[in-house]
């Protein structure tokens, strides 16, 4: 495929196109997820696709870009005659805004209209644009919960409704969903990651040959973007024709017992969850087969298919790297190749039975053997010195008790902290301000009800004005900013402990990225505290800075604390609605400074007068303990809670919980 930005220094651009392509070819194929690092021609990409796609026919007048051969029958705009004349357009691509209301994705009904005329007065949105067309989404994964939500829906049911108290409406909502993301700032949700059947990875290329191509393709369509096109029209109509020529053939293709076999061998042998994946390779493979001109899915068309539909389906938790291991597929498809008959003794073992080699033996665990004693000394007072430690492996994460800030917010859409928001219980009625979104009617009646008989009532409907109209309140959840504050002196640097302490840290950053919170990560040791990552949405460079992490050294408490609070001063100027979660980690010491657990006292006396919410997890060890954590915990105006309490299944923290209720 040759776009009018060709940009052949892109690894992965091959790959891209391909899938762009097949989906074009075959719309059930389920769209193409595009992941990489900015400035990769993701977007380009993408926007290049309309202009190879055929036509499509309408019906005139219809908003909803109903099939005149088959129109939907409960069309808003219908009733349509089946089988009438119709005008041919192009194909439409529709970008949906990460910061788009509901009503922009699904439509708005006018509410007021509704119940005072009794009409259906509705307004389409993207959906119903995007309709037997593409809805691009430019950087999917920042994309609100909510809207997340609605792009399920009418992805499962390929239809929209749009319902005000009783009053609905739906129109058909089929559409190829294109989205691309930097995986830099945050990941997709598992069920939305799912509902992309094929995924591409994209980098540049490191070429300079390469590069200096793309640039020179660039300016010349900068000085002259016409001309560019018309070098290109030719190559772009012949791409054009094979991709009509390939709907045209696609449903004599013959997808073999032999090949839906190694598609189900495959599936089962990297674990996929679900069937979705073997229904999307076996679409795949059969749009491959119809784009390379053949009526029958050869073995390569089955491994292009699982490259291309596998590695997002292979995720167990967000720090696992998407990819796939060729050689194990190879080997699969290799043991599973044969004719369209199945084996009838089923010699040839079940789809997951010895087929593939076992995964990469990650080695033996890290016991500390030859390591650095228990307690490691903070002789050196900064660090890169002699007393450094090398970083340890973090050990198993596991499932957190729910750490959240008191008080209503009004942040983004999250999992954690109450807020109010658009979705959610509804808790009371307010005048709306600007457009009715989410009418309370009981409200509306109740301020409408009094003036009826001045206002002339005389049959059984209600005479409703705007001003009548009240707005629903809601009270969901919102995301926070989690900030880690970790301790990784020298009293920390005990290999055993500081494992622990990394796994206890994986396993709040895994709770972040399920609650859609945005994280930061602080670190101090020696004598000095430095901003290892600056809050972001993207967990897993939260757990890759941690997994480096190195220790030893002083323990300069108030550096660590004052540099949270700076980060924590300029992200509310970024993005004031959104509240603070202050975790720090350490085992409350502190040795580094003049003063140092003064100091240390007024930076935490800081937190408590802005009334930040905050969280120490207490990591000392040992039968003596001194209580230290415990300490600064009440100067942060905040909680403590040991590694063991941090658990959701604590045993310790249930004997604690029960001491307190018979006290």
């Amino acid at each position: 495929m040759t776009t009018p930005f060709p940009f052949t220094a892109v690894v992965g651009q091959d790959d891209l196109r391909l899938a762009l392509l097949l989906n074009a070819v075959s719309p059930s194929v389920g769209g193409v997820l595009v992941r990489g690092e900015k400035g990769t021609a993701k977007s380009t990409a993408v926007r290049a696709l309309t202009s190879l796609l055929p036509k499509v026919a309408v019906v005139p007048g219809c908003r909803f870009s109903c099939d005149p051969a088959s129109p939907d029958p409960g069309c808003p705009d219908g009733p349509h005659e089946g089988g009438g004349g119709g005008t041919s357009r192009p194909a439409r691509m529709v970008e949906l805004p990460v910061g788009a209301s509901e009503d922009r994705l699904v439509g708005a009904l006018d509410i007021e209209r509704a119940l005072a005329e009794g009409v259906k007065a509705f307004e389409p949105g993207l959906l119903a644009a995007a309709h037997r067309g593409i809805l691009y989404v430019d950087e999917v994964n920042l994309l609100h919960d909510h809207l997340v939500d609605l792009l399920l829906d009418a992805a499962a049911m390929g239809a929209s409704y749009v319902e005000r108290e009783g009053v609905s409406v739906r129109h058909a909502a089929r559409f190829l969903l294109v989205g691309t993301m930097n995986p830099e700032e945050g990941e997709l949700r598992p069920q939305l990651l799912d509902r992309f059947g094929l995924t591409v990875e994209v980098a540049a290329s490191r070429e300079p040959d390469q590069r200096v191509e793309v640039v020179r393709r660039r300016l010349a369509y900068d000085d002259d973007p016409a001309g560019f096109a018309a070098r290109w029209a030719d190559e772009e109509a012949a791409v054009r024709q094979r991709v009509v020529a390939a709907r045209e053939l696609l449903p004599s293709v013959r997808l073999g017992d032999a090949a839906l076999r190694q598609i189900a061998a495959t599936c089962a042998a990297f674990e996929v969850d679900g069937m979705r994946a073997d229904i999307v390779m076996a679409r795949t493979a059969t749009a491959l087969a119809a784009w390379a001109g053949r009526t029958d899915v050869l073995a390569e068309d089955v491994r292009q298919a699982a490259l291309l539909a596998l590695p997002h389906r292979r995720r167990r938790n967000p720090f696992d790297a998407p990819g796939l291991d060729e050689d194990k597929l190879d080997q699969t498809l290799e043991e599973f190749a044969g004719d369209d008959d199945p084996d009838p003794d089923g010699d040839g073992g079940g789809p997951g039975g010895g087929g593939g080699q076992p995964e990469p033996d990650e080695g033996p665990a890290d016991d500390g053997a030859g390591a650095a004693p228990p307690e490691a000394g903070e002789g050196e007072p900064a660090p890169g010195g002699a007393g450094e430690q090398s970083p340890v492996r973090a050990a198993e994460p596991f499932r957190t008790k729910v750490l959240s800030v008191p008080g209503i917010g009004e942040g983004a859409a999250g999992r954690r902290s109450r807020a109010r928001t658009e979705q959610g219980r509804t808790t009371g009625a307010r005048r709306p301000e600007g457009a009715l979104t989410k009418l309370h009617l009981a409200a509306t009646v109740r301020a409408a009800a009094p003036h009826q008989r001045a206002r002339g009532r005389s049959g059984r409907g209600l005479v409703v004005r705007r001003d009548d109209l009240r707005q629903a309140t809601r009270e969901g959840r919102e995301g926070n900013l989690v900030l880690f504050v970790v301790d990784a002196s020298g009293s920390m640097a005990a290999r055993q402990r500081m494992s622990a302490v990394k796994g206890a840290v994986l396993s709040l950053l895994l709770d972040a990225y399920q609650r859609r919170d945005k994280v930061g990560l602080v670190t101090f040791r020696g004598s000095a505290a430095e901003v290892a990552l600056p809050p972001t949405s993207s967990v897993d460079a939260a757990a890759a800075r941690l997994e480096s992490l190195p220790t030893g050294g002083r323990t300069p408490l108030a550096a660590g604390l004052l540099k949270a609070h700076d980060v924590l001063r300029v992200e509310r100027l970024r993005d004031p609605a959104r509240r603070a979660l202050v975790v720090v980690v350490t085992d409350g010491r502190a040795t580094g400074g003049p003063e140092p657990v003064a100091l240390a006292g007024r930076a935490a006396r800081l937190f408590a007068a802005e009334g930040i919410a905050s969280v120490v997890v207490d990591c000392e060890s040992g039968p003596v303990r001194l209580g230290l954590a415990g300490q600064l915990a009440g100067e942060l105006g905040g909680t403590a809670v040991t590694l063991d309490e941090l658990r959701a299944d604590s045993i310790a923290g249930l004997v604690k919980d029960v001491q307190r209720g018979a006290a």
